[in-house]
């Protein structure tokens, strides 16, 4: 698969390292040069410096070929105008958004945006894990 990631930080690095091992063809943009650091030495695909809210980067990043767009930055604004613009714009076929406010998430996703709540993710593993230790 073809895929562009928008954000470099620890977990936009992490899928693109996850999904170069796997062989498919990985495009991160961030708009933080530094941020690239935490790509491995391994890593295979392209790293570019760009803003992904801006047609023009997300053309350079190769958007008009993706098969899965993935916004990953801290800003929940960014990462959901982003997918709007992959989806509505680029009609790249699977695009997947990080919303960190749960409101938001389920607004946005019954909007028909692909949405990811790292917030509600991680409050239902430590309540699995308190509640398993009891």
């Amino acid at each position: 698969m073809n895929i562009v990631i928008m954000g470099c930080g620890r977990v936009g690095a992490r899928l693109a390292s996850l999904l170069d091992e796997d062989g498919h063809k990985i495009t991160v943009l961030d708009n933080d040069t530094y941020s690239f650091r935490r790509l491995p030495p391994s890593f295979s695909g392209t790293a570019l410096y760009g803003n992904g809210t801006d047609e023009e980067s997300l053309k350079k990043a190769g958007i008009e070929e993706a098969d899965v767009f993935v916004a990953l930055t801290q800003g929940d604004n960014r990462n959901v105008m982003s997918c709007q613009i992959a989806k509505h714009i680029f009609k790249v076929p699977r695009v997947v958004c990080r919303v960190y406010d749960p409101l938001r998430e389920e607004m946005y996703n019954a909007l028909g945006l692909e949405t990811i709540s790292p917030t509600k993710v991680f409050a239902q593993l430590l309540r699995e894990q308190i509640e398993g230790q009891e």
